[in-house]
């Protein structure tokens, strides 16, 4: 919904308010024209030996500062937060889930949903456990991490695989909140039984995120929704779908055994592509932006392509940063996602590069977050693109697959 950010000020500062309703809530972002000092703010209510409190934490790019605000002081901070200029806010009360975003225009888009699953029994204690979004607790939940091994009988999770529960539990939080952003950003409908949200993934391998993104969206999200997963292997095309199978699920999610150029054709509103080795992410991506997807989360592996471009060239004064092989080897992998996520920036998605799960956890934690917008590109951004391949005369395959749209995107250009 869209309104006038003066109503949409009035309303979001009665749900901040009421500390008795509210259990969390994040600024970020900025909008235009304004430079807010905190990078991030994130609010919770606290009961300590004084009394309910709301928990104020202000990030900037070192620390967090912290203060706990009685009711009057909250009162006041409130306000404070609103006229910072954040552009973004996503906030939790025990009724519903509010997210905001301000237009460049200056109007607020505004989506209210179905609170997020046990959010009305969070604690407000002051080292309060934090909520999970896959709880065994939930039936369905629990069945598929039986399932797929990570935990027992009982629902309890294994010790041996607490770092998988993680990687997994990051991994739908990371979906909650780019979901959530493509409805605000009107690329994403509501999901209904008539039209279900379309979700395909790319290089699924044992499907365990595959079938994650299922189990949190229909059963603890309760949306409607048809998962399709991709993987070039054949044993894992058996044992994904009798999986499906077992966990009675086979109508709404399927498994195909491709390559993924050479995929079914069939549109997505979410594309994932975790951990697709090398430039069969960018067989991924092209797909999301031929489909239009609303959402892609991204993992990229082993990238191998612009290595094999470069070589142990490189032009002055980068030499300094490819004369060693291991030096070498990083960077590229990071110009490659560098510029992977540039080329979806200049087809009309908003995009960031986030560490979705610790290093501690997995090596493999970069993730490239992708919502449309529609947004044509901004001159800059295919300035520095062409400027950046020109000077290590590299062709990424990125920007082949997706030369049409490019070309679309160069006729919309802004400054």
């Amino acid at each position: 919904m869209q309104m006038p950010w003066e109503q949409a000020r009035a309303e979001l500062r009665l749900v901040l308010a009421n500390s008795d309703q509210l259990v969390r809530a994040i600024a970020s972002g900025r909008r235009r024209g304004y430079a807010p000092e905190w990078r991030r703010v994130e609010v919770r209510p606290i009961d300590i030996k004084a009394g309910r409190r709301v928990q104020v934490v202000r990030l900037d790019e070192r620390q967090a500062h912290t203060t706990n605000l009685d009711s009057h002081e909250w009162s006041v901070a409130v306000d404070e937060l609103l006229d910072a200029g954040f552009g973004h806010w996503h906030v939790d009360t025990v009724d519903e889930q509010l997210q905001l975003r301000v237009t460049k225009k200056g109007e607020a888009l505004v989506h209210r949903g179905k609170p997020t699953e046990g959010v009305a029994e969070i604690s407000t204690q002051h080292d309060r456990v934090k909520a999970r979004r896959l709880n065994p607790e939930n039936p369905d939940v629990q069945r598929f991490l039986t399932a797929v091994g990570i935990a027992d009988a009982q629902g309890r999770i294994k010790p041996s695989r607490q770092d998988k529960y993680r990687q997994i539990e990051e991994f739908v939080r990371v979906l909650d909140v780019a979901v959530n952003d493509a409805l605000i950003a009107g690329s994403l409908s509501e999901s209904t039984a008539a039209k279900p949200w379309q979700l395909v993934d790319l290089g699924c391998g044992n499907a365990y995120l595959t079938l994650a993104a299922y189990v949190f969206l229909a059963s603890v999200r309760g949306e409607y929704v048809r998962v399709h997963g991709v993987d070039v292997r054949e044993d894992s095309f058996r044992r994904n779908s009798e999986l499906a199978v077992q966990l009675g699920i086979e109508a709404h999610v399927t498994f195909e055994a491709a390559y993924i150029s050479q995929a079914a054709d069939r549109g997505a509103d979410v594309v994932l592509a975790l951990h697709a080795c090398d430039t069969a992410t960018d067989d991924a991506l092209a797909r999301a932006v031929n489909w239009e997807a609303a959402v892609v989360l991204a993992s990229p592996c082993c990238h191998h392509d612009l290595q094999r471009q470069i070589g142990t060239r490189a032009p002055k004064p980068y030499d300094l940063v490819t004369s060693s092989g291991i030096l070498r080897e990083r960077f590229v992998d990071v110009l490659t996602d560098a510029i992977r996520a540039d080329l979806l920036r200049c087809v009309g998605f908003r995009v960031d590069v986030i560490e979705y799960v610790s290093d501690e956890h997995t090596n493999r934690n970069l993730m490239i977050r992708a919502i449309k917008t529609g947004s044509p590109p901004r001159q800059q951004d295919l300035a520095s693109y062409e400027a950046l391949i020109g000077d290590w005369g590299i062709e990424p395959r990125l920007a082949e697959l997706i030369s049409a749209q490019l070309a679309a995107g160069r006729s919309r250009l802004i400054t």
